[in-house]
């Protein structure tokens, strides 16, 4: 394994710059979540470190070699890397065992070595009572095991997973996303993952990478990124989060607060001293919270309460804004990642 390196890297097509200009460091060993809306150019950096495609500008290096530059670049099975398809692709007409077996059979590793191997991965990954049945035969969450196995018996220095976890319902997503951390940890390989869905980012990732029309527009820490957004685009696409005009030394300036981190107290009773006074336009009873618009002095608020506030449309609300909880919103610099 190898720490990789991303330097100015820049991918086009036509008029239209898909990557723009990215410099990361993706430590040996980490796992990073490029996170970020369809058409940010997530999925081409994820094709570009693959060597699926040779950038315009800029260059990869893997453990200090550079594997791609403008006419220049490493094959793709030259790199050590194993890439996850949405699709998952696997061979409908082989069994699990001898979709596991694929990549060590082409590669010309011997029967009683691939063997073990595939038996070794297929006990880390659950599958052994599954290893006789064809894909066909197999649940999804089943299938998305059988790609991971097939992708970690080969022991790549870098897995790559282009939205592995799409095509599951919404309980299965969640059991797969701690599995895949699970396997992380025990196999240590350096992963990039690419997802629009935050809690996966959140659920599994060391490093976030989120990326906005073809650029990072902040890289940190899943806390790092929920708590202290540094664009008013993180902010509102991490987690959702009121935006809103205010004061900093003396200037106006716009910061961030968390839903769940307004205060929104009933009008009923005496005024809430900081408050701000408003009257709530919309509600929404979701299990475990109640989700309220609010309009207060020309903005409308998101608040995100416990179900036993019950607030109706149209009552009168006290909106309290809790100074440790408002971040001033720090501009990228233009033309580079933020620092």
């Amino acid at each position: 394994m190898a720490t990789l390196e991303l330097r100015g890297l820049t991918k086009r097509f036509g008029a239209a710059t898909v990557v723009d200009a990215i410099d990361l460091t993706i430590p040996d060993g980490a796992f990073v979540c490029l996170l970020g809306p369809s058409g940010c150019g997530k999925t081409t950096l994820l094709r570009l470190i693959a060597g699926f495609m040779a950038p315009d500008a800029g260059e990869i290096a893997l453990g200090g070699e550079r594997i791609s530059a403008p006419g220049a670049v490493v094959a793709p099975e030259r790199r050590g890397m194993s890439m996850i398809f949405q699709s998952y692709a696997l061979w409908p007409h082989m069994t699990v065992e001898q979709n596991v077996a694929y990549g060590l059979r082409v590669r010309g590793v011997p029967a009683a070595e691939r063997a073990q191997r595939v038996a070794t991965i297929c006990a880390a990954t659950k599958l052994e009572p599954l290893m006789k049945r064809y894909p066909s035969e197999l649940s999804g969450g089943q299938q998305q095991r059988v790609a991971l196995a097939r992708a970690l018996v080969v022991e790549p220095q870098t897995l790559l997973l282009d939205e592995p976890l799409s095509n599951l319902d919404a309980n299965l997503r969640e059991e797969m996303r701690f599995e895949i951390r699970r396997l992380h940890d025990a196999f240590r390989y350096t992963t990039v993952y690419v997802t629009h869905d935050q809690g996966e980012a959140m659920a599994t990732a060391d490093l976030i990478v989120v990326l906005n029309a073809g650029r990072i527009e902040q890289a940190g820490t899943a806390e790092e990124i929920y708590r202290r957004p540094r664009s008013e685009f993180v902010a509102r696409f991490v987690g959702g989060a009121n935006v809103l005009p205010g004061r900093l030394a003396g200037r106006e300036a716009p910061f961030s607060i968390r839903l769940e981190d307004v205060d929104l107290v009933p009008a009923a009773g005496d005024e809430v001293a900081g408050g701000v006074r408003g009257t709530v336009v919309r509600r929404a009873f979701l299990g475990s919270s109640r989700d309220y618009v609010v309009e207060a002095e020309g903005e409308s608020v998101r608040v995100t309460t416990s179900p036993s506030v019950d607030v109706q449309p149209g009552e009168a609300v006290w909106l309290r804004f809790p100074p440790e909880c408002c971040h001033p919103i720090v501009a990228v610099p233009a033309g580079g990642s933020p620092t």
